[in-house]
């Protein structure tokens, strides 16, 4: 049994948010805050194995852990270990806001976690806190460094675009990674349910970054079987790359290869479009693995071919945090 989908994808990696809950008060995600809309308890780790171990019988070998804001559970690197030392599965990394960075890194490099993201929209500290809410930009770049020094596969930086806010600063990262291992992901800004007119304000496509790099001589690397959605960009000058994340571009879906579990255990075969499929209830028990694989695979049928995103469409996602981004 694997993970196929009536569109000929494979399905080799698994966005697993372990809590929804965030520090921050980005503008383009929670502006408010976060506000907790549920009574649930988030997924134990006992109920994190058992559904890690269903998912890499069928296939699935690199799991990202998400949040909201992962390392706010106190357990995280136990999250992390328990993964990493999941037969099957070959790399485990998160996405992190990097608030408490400087301090974790190599512990959680040392748990198991091979590669790492850090959320940094602006280069400039006081843009940094415009958007996030947080005068912390020092600390979060701190904490870059220090996943660099403890030995990380691959460290990426991604920053969402947003026009007449961070869109000035291409220059700035491009300097910056000239002489940095990172990868800088600028990510198209995304319409949810509470943000229609944000996003009629502030989205830039990605294809202006792109004209851009293109014109300056940087070439599109081949993607592999479990790498993100990210067109992959480098230059011969520069120890960084860059990679771009457009979800309005056509064909975009055409090579999803990820699956999502909500930090209540929600099955969703799409960030956008559908309320998803409880897992819950089976993960409760390892016996049930059976039942649980057989439900995956049963929710895989009925994936659609695209998020529809370029018609207007925003499915009944609240919020990115909500079921991890």
């Amino acid at each position: 049994m694997q993970l196929i989908d009536k569109y000929h994808r494979k399905f080799e990696y698994l966005r697993l948010s372990i809590t929804d809950e965030c520090n921050f008060k980005c503008n383009y995600c929670l502006p408010d805050g976060y506000q907790r809309t549920h009574q649930k308890q988030f997924l134990s780790q006992n109920e994190i194995q058992n559904l890690i171990n269903a998912f890499a019988e069928l296939g699935t070998s690199k799991v990202r852990i998400t949040g909201g804001e992962p390392s706010l559970r106190k357990d995280f690197p136990n999250i992390i270990e328990q993964i990493a030392t999941t037969d099957g599965i070959k790399k485990v990394v998160t996405t992190t806001n990097g608030f408490n960075l400087s301090k974790h890194a190599e512990h959680w490099f040392e748990a198991g976690l091979s590669a790492i993201n850090v959320s940094i929209d602006s280069l400039d500290a006081n843009t940094f806190n415009l958007i996030t809410g947080k005068n912390i930009f020092h600390k979060v770049m701190e904490g870059v460094d220090a996943c660099i020094t403890a030995g990380f596969e691959q460290v990426k930086v991604n920053s969402v675009l947003m026009k007449g806010l961070n869109d000035n600063d291409l220059s700035t990262f491009l300097a910056w990674i000239k002489q940095q291992p990172i990868q800088l992901r600028f990510i198209e800004l995304m319409q949810t349910d509470d943000n229609a007119e944000f996003f009629n304000r502030y989205h830039l496509s990605g294809q202006s970054i792109k004209d851009v790099l293109l014109s300056q001589q940087w070439v599109q690397k081949n993607r592999h079987a479990n790498d993100g959605p990210a067109e992959v960009f480098f230059h011969p000058d520069y120890l960084g790359e860059i990679g771009l994340i457009m979800p309005y571009s056509k064909d975009f879906c055409d090579n999803c290869n990820r699956l999502r579990v909500s930090a209540v255990g929600r099955l969703h075969l799409c960030l956008f479009g559908e309320d998803g499929v409880d897992l819950r209830h089976l993960l409760q028990n390892s016996a049930d693995k059976a039942e649980l694989k057989s439900t995956i695979l049963a929710a895989l049928k009925e994936k659609k071919s695209s998020h529809f995103l370029d018609l207007g469409l925003t499915g009944g996602t609240p919020h990115l945090a909500s079921i991890g981004g």
